[in-house]
């Protein structure tokens, strides 16, 4: 009988002893299923304003790590990396500004629409700090229209400054820029090219 008892507090005392460690592991699951596995170090810094680490988190979400996902969980993640991209995009932040333009060009479904206004403002904040890329996509959307007014002297204007700078898509700029400037008076030209001249000697590269 005595051992019996002894046994038996033995094994309340095991227990009890196996239920913080438990508890432990259920609470790194939950916090694993709330932030989609991104790792903690990477998640506090975020967390504490780091727009480097932010944009990461985005791209995490983004990404989904991998996983086969359905339309809400992708709608839900893109949801998710959206918000993580406008912290870091508010801050100035020209590589969240243009992960949070992408994702509003691309959309990403029901859940997550596509929001072109959206894209070519994100687009226009990074251009304006004089991201390339960004320049020679709102010079395109100028040129069509697509989140901004149609614009051939604005799609000039962006495509002539991207064109300034050598990079892979130099020739491509140039190109669209000489397409775009069949379609603007000589007035209009001039007016484009007092503009990229003041922005130029404003933003020396």
């Amino acid at each position: 009988m005595k051992t019996q008892r002894r046994q038996l507090v033995l094994l309340m005392l095991f227990v009890s002893a196996l239920i913080p460690a438990f508890a432990q592991i259920a609470g790194d699951q939950a916090i694993n299923s709330q932030t989609g596995g991104i790792d903690s170090a990477l998640l506090a810094k975020a967390n504490a304003g780091d727009a480097p680490s932010q944009v990461l988190v985005g791209e995490s979400y983004a990404a989904g790590n991998g996983q086969a996902r359905n339309s809400k969980q992708l709608a839900d993640d893109l949801k998710q990396a959206a918000e993580w991209y406008r912290k870091a995009a508010e801050k100035g932040d020209i590589a969240g500004q243009m992960h949070l333009a992408a994702l509003y060009r691309d959309g990403g479904g029901k859940g997550f629409a596509r929001d072109m206004v959206q894209a070519a403002e994100w687009y226009r904040k990074a251009a304006e700090q004089g991201d390339v890329t960004a320049q020679g996509i709102l010079g395109t959307l100028y040129s069509m229209g697509q989140g901004v007014p149609l614009s051939y002297p604005d799609a000039y204007y962006w495509l002539d400054l991207a064109a300034h700078v050598k990079g892979p898509n130099q020739e491509k700029y140039a190109a669209n820029r000489q397409s775009i400037g069949t379609r603007i008076t000589a007035d209009e030209l001039a007016d484009v090219q007092d503009r990229v001249d003041k922005w130029l000697a404003t933003h020396p590269r």
